[in-house]
């Protein structure tokens, strides 16, 4: 019979909410079988602890959620051991391919083999043409497609170019009518590697959602309503998401942040931020290492990120975490016809 009852607290229980966030090892009363307790142990994220309950995010599989009168033990756990491994076999294009997948657009059409998408202007990755492949059209007219669907948003017409990757008519034509905007390094980490560095990781909390704290911190988000839900809806978008933070003085915002996608064997790294009076402390490094780890206990063996070539001092910190670039795209604005 299921256990609807109380069950007494006992001491082997060390968590309790102000550990909501940090990877835990957990026992629980599932059942009992011929008046004896049948007990369950999972090991994962606690997400979730308030007066209905815990909830827990194994590895694999669906969340663990229960009564916190059926807790029986408890305790907080290193970060997952990472092995190390080979970096994945990915071209420049399916690499691209994965990036899209975890910054989805909250519109997406198909041209062809293109992907024509849009949210609100918020950023240009989720507001531009992912051209890989062939468009099933003309180029003059695939174009002439792009600029019109756009304009029919009240958004500017921009195609993502790969070097190497996009073929080479289409970025010769967009040489001929476009200007460059943005050029940005894709690069590439073994992800065992990340999830020992620096310290500090007992500060990090993640979450499966990114809450008014964190959006207080990332800075790509401005006052417009409609911007603010189409950056909700990306953020949250991809195949498995994870949040990070470094929570700042009762009150006060986060000190960083960070957002991680898993998709197979690659982990994406992003929204890496640290508010200007903690910066220099390590909260990058330790933010990057508790997602690492997470994806690592996940399955992804690689890492990798997406920085605009002119921010130096970002590729330097990545140089030093054992970075290096596969491609590099930029953005064309196609001029209106």
């Amino acid at each position: 019979m299921i256990v609807d009852g109380p069950v007494e607290r006992r001491p082997e229980v060390r968590i309790d909410r102000s550990d909501v966030g940090r990877r835990v090892s957990v026992r629980r009363i599932s059942e009992f079988v011929d008046e004896r307790p049948v007990f369950r142990d999972s090991i994962g994220v606690l997400t979730w602890w308030d007066d209905h309950g815990l909830t827990v995010v194994p590895r694999t599989g669906e969340p663990v959620s229960f009564p916190e009168r059926l807790l029986v033990a408890g305790k907080t756990v290193p970060l997952f051991p990472a092995r190390r491994a080979p970096l994945p076999a990915a071209t420049p294009v399916e690499l691209q391919r994965t990036a899209g997948r975890g910054w989805p657009a909250v519109e997406n059409e198909a041209l062809g083999a293109w992907t024509l998408r849009a949210s609100a202007g918020f950023t240009r990755r989720a507001n531009s043409v992912q051209a890989l492949g062939d468009p099933g059209l003309p180029l003059p007219r695939a174009l002439d497609a792009v600029r019109a669907w756009y304009a029919a948003r009240g958004l500017p017409a921009y195609v993502e170019v790969l070097t190497p990757g996009s073929p080479d008519d289409l970025r010769a034509e967009l040489d001929r009518l476009g200007v460059r905007y943005a050029p940005t390094l894709v690069r590439t980490a073994p992800l065992a590697g990340l999830t020992r560095i620096g310290g500090g990781h007992d500060r990090v909390r993640l979450a499966r959602t990114a809450g008014p704290d964190w959006m207080s911190v990332y800075r790509r988000v401005g006052a417009d309503p409609a911007v603010e839900e189409a950056a909700r809806q990306v953020l949250h978008g991809g195949p498995s998401v994870w949040f990070a933070h470094v929570p700042g003085a009762p009150g006060q915002p986060p000190l960083a942040i960070g957002r991680c996608v898993i998709d197979g064997p690659w982990a994406c790294f992003g929204a890496i931020e640290v508010q200007p009076h903690a910066r220099r402390a390590g909260l990058a490094t330790a933010v990057m290492a508790v997602l690492a780890a997470r994806a690592a206990e996940e399955g992804a063996t690689g890492a990798y990120l997406q920085v605009e070539a002119e921010n130096a001092g970002a590729i330097a910190l990545y140089d030093e975490l054992g970075f290096t670039t596969s491609h590099t795209y930029h953005y064309a604005l196609l001029p209106q016809a």
